[in-house]
């Protein structure tokens, strides 16, 4: 099978779902407002396709949902056949040479080296026309009710844009992608949910300091790598757009918006320009979110819209979240999978780790490693704790190396049979995801680590281990040949 290893716009990857079967049309009109919810909801758990809603109520725009909702088509977005090869290639990149200077300051002499990720691949800045902007909207014509913006759940607070790429600078010029949920308030103003933790947040706080308004860019569509590099948790020196030109193996071309010093893919489908105004907030939320529960409202920036660019025949993505599994554990996944050599890079002794859409990303991480010393599983949860976006798991559980991670039912049976709770369980306080409900405060709280590897007598067991039951190999093996004899 060859494989497109970039996407010229998301109706060349929507057309390739549909070549293979990923993909079905919907062409009988569905209301935006919990109706297109509902049935992306059942498909996505049933395993479907992706859906392309060709006449959503109240919009001329078509919608497309699902995109990512399988390990295939996430896959597929990459332009991979699996991405597993990413994660291989990008373990190559970090692989630690052996005249590497001993400890912790030696590994951090390699971090600018991963820049490598991107320097083949850097941004290219044009100028002239570009798809993005081939229509455009100013002032009073540029509306967001044009756009078939989802209102997801019922307790909802409104309509969401769920998966915006948000383009901020900082100050000084250096660009940051990320995917906050936007609020649509009428049709010029919405609300920007900048968590406070996040680089888009980081960005504002730096212009309100000045009493400036911040120039913002809500891009939509485009190359399916743009949507996955905006949730990926890149290191601050490593762009989004040269991280998804190492995806695509091929630089991302940006153009300059048309009111607002923001540059952005020239491929995108949509672009919503405008700025957050310095010192102004209200009220955002609630929002049905990928916990399975409401995140509440609260008082966040708001987007005031300056023009709306879009393509001669623009395809609006969107997504929907909850109760779990749902199209964004695919994303996590990926996550999971591409980015567990950066993790190692500085907690070697990972063998593997799990973090189980169960867990929705933040709640819960299964680590499996090969036990050296005593206390060996609690040094690798502090290591977890103090890394980046992992700082917010709420639960790590330490496994032997013998352990099937990925199949929770294992792990449980492992856990429930290794741990003296008192002893096993260690607690810790520290930052907490935002939209983590049953922290004692927001965004602060305790986190647990469980130690369910095999006790060395130095960790208070002195008594034998026993073994886990399994069966003799050839005992195994004359059995599957006398299976087909047995008419079981």
């Amino acid at each position: 099978m060859d494989f497109l290893m970039a996407y010229n716009g998301m109706g060349q990857f929507i057309e390739r779902l549909e070549r293979m079967g990923e993909l079905r049309r919907i062409r009988e009109p569905v209301d935006p407002v919990l109706e297109i919810t509902e049935i992306a909801d059942r498909v996505v758990k049933a395993g479907g396709p992706a859906l392309l809603f060709e006449n959503p109520k109240g919009s001329a725009i078509p919608l497309a949902i699902g995109l990512f909702a399988t390990k295939k088509r996430m896959s597929l977005a990459l332009g991979v056949e699996d991405y597993e090869e990413i994660a291989c290639e990008i373990e190559k990149l970090v692989s630690l040479p052996a005249n590497m200077p001993p400890g912790l300051l030696g590994k951090a002499t390699l971090l600018p080296g991963l820049a490598v990720i991107g320097r083949n691949t850097a941004p290219k800045i044009i100028s002239g026309s570009a798809p993005c902007q081939d229509v455009v909207k100013t002032g009073k014509d540029a509306r967001l009710s044009e756009l078939p913006v989802l209102h997801c759940w019922p307790e909802d607070g409104g309509r969401f844009i769920t998966l915006p790429l948000v383009f901020t600078k900082d100050v000084h010029g250096k660009r940051n992608v990320g995917m906050y949920r936007v609020q649509i308030y009428d049709d010029y103003t919405a609300g920007m949910h900048w968590q406070r933790h996040k680089v888009g947040s980081r960005h504002y706080a730096e212009y309100e300091r000045q009493g400036r308004d911040i120039p913002v860019a809500i891009v939509l569509g485009g190359d399916p790598a743009y949507t996955y590099s905006a949730t990926a948790p890149l290191p601050d020196f490593l762009d989004e757009m040269a991280f998804a030109g190492f995806l695509r193996k091929k630089p991302v071309e940006l153009i300059r918006c048309k009111t607002v010093d923001v540059e952005v893919p020239a491929d995108a489908d949509i672009v919503i320009e405008g700025v957050v105004p310095a010192g102004e907030r209200r009220t955002e939320g609630p929002f049905g979110d990928h916990t399975g529960f409401y995140t509440l409202e609260d008082e966040y920036p708001v987007f005031r819209v300056t023009a709306i660019t879009h393509r001669k025949n623009p395809i609006y993505p969107a997504t929907i979240v909850g109760r779990p599994p749902m199209e964004d554990g695919w994303l996590g996944k990926a996550t999971e999978r591409l980015f567990l050599p950066l993790v190692r890079l500085f907690v070697p002794e990972i063998l593997d780790y799990n973090l189980p859409v169960e867990g929705v990303f933040h709640n819960m991480a299964i680590v499996k490693i090969k036990k050296r010393y005593p206390g060996h599983a609690q040094k690798v949860m502090s290591a977890i704790w103090g890394l980046g976006q992992l700082m917010f798991t709420k639960i790590i559980i330490v496994v032997d190396d013998w352990v099937n991670i990925h199949d929770l039912s294992e792990v449980l049976w492992v856990t429930a049979n290794n741990i003296d709770p008192e002893r096993d369980t260690t607690f810790i306080k520290g930052p907490m995801d935002v939209l983590d409900h049953a922290s004692r405060a927001m965004g602060f709280g305790s986190k647990m680590g469980i130690d369910a590897t095999r006790k060395m007598p130095e960790e208070g067991f002195t008594r034998p281990w026993p073994p886990v039951i399994t069966m003799d190999a050839d005992i195994k093996k004359r059995v599957d040949e006398l299976w087909p004899k047995l008419g079981l």
